[in-house]
């Protein structure tokens, strides 16, 4: 039989008050937490998340909404949030919603049934009801913290990478290399961290006094076949472009392989910067030019910061966190 709170305090000779106080989070004399501690381990005892939830409208779990637990980038940022959280006693419930509009708004009232304290939301939903529908849940005392994207209506933190500079950056390289014809392909045109990635491109061209060819820019879905069938699209053009930008991990994957299946030489034929996966560009020969996000970094930003709202620190809220992502140049670009 599992120890009770009877049985610490009769183990410690405190009251049962007193031990109540010290598990909910409460202040008590440094010998009477020792003593507590002490009694915890001896008796492997454990707290009831449920009755304490139920007692202190807190239930010490969080929620982690994202669109797709089979992106590389997704599933990075879950395993960093869910270090700090754990480490501060937290458990975590993890829910994907398929990249559907519908069944992110399911996803999210099942969190909010199930209690969390907060939510870390990586959003699809970019219309009025999907943004109300959030706001309404925060309005209830749900702490949420936005990861990668913001929505311009609804009231809380958002932790982001700078993803129009990445992007301006990644297509500066092939710019001052001597490339005219540069190709994108970006991912779906409602989803922010798309837009902002096609906005450098925009601007790198707009600043370099270049003008954009509308046919070299490609929107996938961030899915490995896009990034396959839309490098094909480019390169069997009447005038394909010398150098091409494939703005995430996954559409580069299939980009990289629609590469080796034609034969395209790399960087002789094309040129070629992807995005995240550090392991994948000293994998693939040459040794492929990147564009890595600081997912570390998001997930630990979103984790502390959820944090901080939950013990009660509002200040500078509602904050937006924008992180810098790295460039690496390897050997899949070249001068002309």
């Amino acid at each position: 039989m599992n120890a009770t709170i009877k049985d610490v305090a009769k183990y410690t000779g405190l009251s049962i008050a007193t031990i109540s106080k010290y598990i909910n989070g409460g202040n008590v004399l440094d010998q009477n937490k020792e003593a507590i501690c002490d009694a915890i381990k001896v008796l492997n005892f454990r707290v009831n998340e449920m009755a304490r939830g139920l007692k202190t409208n807190k239930t010490k779990t969080i929620g982690i909404l994202i669109p797709n637990l089979e992106q590389a980038f997704c599933t990075s940022i879950v395993s960093n949030v869910e270090n700090i959280l754990l480490e501060q006693g937290y458990s975590t419930i993890i829910c994907d919603y398929k990249e559907n509009a519908v069944l992110e708004r399911q996803k999210l009232q099942f969190l909010v049934n199930k209690m969390v304290d907060g939510i870390i939301l990586m959003p699809m939903g970019v219309g009025a009801e999907d943004q109300s529908i959030i706001q309404g849940v925060i309005d209830h005392g749900v702490i949420i913290v936005l990861i990668d994207r913001v929505l311009k209506d609804v009231e809380c933190d958002a932790v982001l990478v700078d993803n129009l500079n990445a992007a301006y950056g990644a297509v500066e390289e092939f710019i001052v290399r001597g490339h005219k014809r540069i190709g994108i392909i970006t991912g779906p045109e409602d989803v922010y961290t798309s837009q902002e990635r096609l906005k450098g491109y925009y601007r790198v061209h707009e600043d370099y006094s270049m003008r954009v060819d509308e046919s070299l820019i490609k929107k996938g879905d961030f899915k490995i076949d896009s990034g396959y069938n839309l490098l094909k699209e480019l390169m069997e053009s009447s005038e394909p472009p010398t150098a091409i930008f494939v703005t995430n991990y996954e559409m580069t994957l299939g980009a990289i392989m629609a590469i080796n299946e034609n034969n395209i030489i790399v960087p002789n034929e094309l040129s070629i910067i992807g995005f995240d996966n550090f392991e994948l560009a000293r994998v693939v020969k040459p040794p492929l030019s990147i564009v890595i996000q600081p997912m570390e970094r998001i997930g630990e930003t979103s984790a502390e910061i959820l944090l901080k709202r939950l013990n009660g620190d509002m200040s500078n809220f509602p904050s937006r966190f924008r992180l810098k992502a790295e460039l690496l140049v390897k050997e899949s670009v070249r001068n002309i």
